[in-house]
Formats: structure tokens, C-alpha cells, sequence
């Protein structure tokens, strides 16, 4: 049997099941306003979503190798390009593209041209300090931990804020190598 090639994000978000982005843009806006009210400082809130973000992408990791078929990852260049191609258009609907990678490989940007969590939204004065999508650095992390890469990603550039685009910089702090509790040869 010959071996399953990789999926595009293309071919993957034309084939899962989907809710209404408006309803998801709102649901979302709603989850942020509340935190806001609970919470009230808006660093807490930055906190809060951040580790949302995380809690979902260690388990939305599982789901995306399950049905995207990509095989193990040569290096840190490699996975931030399947995040942001097909990792971004299967969860998302949007592709982002990957730049400004350092000397060593290990700190690169991810560039949202588009992001649907914005849609309808704009931050009040008493928000400029809020990262509305930090859930998305969580996420992120959350994944690339699960796959044995520490890192830290923070946002650069933010639309709500009067930048141009959306840009996260992804940060490998450490490749941790999977150990086995086990050895084969006793």
C-alpha cells in the first residue's frame, strides 16, 4: 500500500465539518468581553487567553495530525511553514506566511494577512493594552510543545492596534528530544 501524502490546508478545511465564522467571531468577542469584566485588568485578561490558548492547542495538535497526514517535521523552519499553511487554513480558513527568520533558524514571524477573529471588532480606549487574539500564540505554544518545541511567541503587530497586519514572532527556546521509558535491548 503506498504511503498517504500530506493534505493541503485547502483540501482539509473544504472537508471538515464548520460553524458559521460570524457566530464564531462573536462567540469569541463575547468569551473576551467577559474576561474583561471579570477580570478587569487587562494584563490578566492578555494572561488568560494566553493560556486558553495553550489548554487548546496541546489538544488541537492531535487533531490536526490525525487529519492533515503530515509526517514529522525535519526542523523548526519546516513546522512554523505547515502552521502557517496548512495548520492556519485548516482551524482558521486563512493562510499566513512565515518571514524574518534569524541567522540560526530559530526565531521567525508569522504574518496573518487576514484574521476572523477581528471581524467586527474595535478596542476601546480602555483596551490598548489588550492582545485580542493572544489566544492564537497560546495555541501555538500549546502545539508546538506537544511536539517536543519549547518556545515563546508574542505578538509584534497587531491591525487592532493601527499596524498593517497581523504578525506573531515564534521564538524556539528549546528542542526537547523524546525519551523513552523504556530501553529495547533488556
Amino acid at each position: 500500500m503506498a504511503p498517504v501524502a500530506p493534505r493541503s490546508g485547502d483540501a482539509i478545511f473544504a472537508s471538515v465539518e464548520r460553524v458559521n465564522s460570524e457566530l464564531f467571531t462573536l462567540t469569541y468577542g463575547a468569551m473576551v468581553r467577559q474576561l474583561l469584566t471579570d477580570l478587569e485588568e487587562v494584563e490578566e485578561v492578555n494572561k488568560q487567553l494566553d493560556q486558553m490558548g495553550y489548554n487548546i492547542g496541546i489538544r488541537l495538535v492531535d487533531e490536526f495530525l490525525a487529519k492533515s497526514n503530515v509526517s514529522r517535521c525535519v526542523d523548526f523552519k519546516e513546522t512554523a511553514e505547515v502552521i502557517a499553511k496548512v495548520g492556519f487554513k485548516m482551524f482558521l480558513g486563512v493562510t499566513a506566511s512565515v518571514t524574518n527568520w534569524d541567522a540560526e533558524g530559530t526565531t521567525c514571524s508569522i504574518i496573518l494577512e487576514d484574521n476572523p477573529l477581528v471581524d467586527f471588532v474595535e478596542l476601546p480606549d480602555t483596551c490598548q493594552g489588550l492582545y485580542y487574539c493572544n489566544i492564537l500564540s497560546g495555541v501555538i505554544r500549546g502545539a508546538l510543545e506537544m511536539v517536543s518545541m519549547k518556545t515563546e511567541v508574542t505578538w509584534l503587530r497587531d491591525m487592532l492596534r493601527g499596524d498593517d497586519a497581523f504578525e506573531l514572532q515564534v521564538k524556539l527556546l528549546k528542542q526537547v528530544h523524546e525519551e523513552y521509558p523504556y530501553k529495547d535491548d533488556e
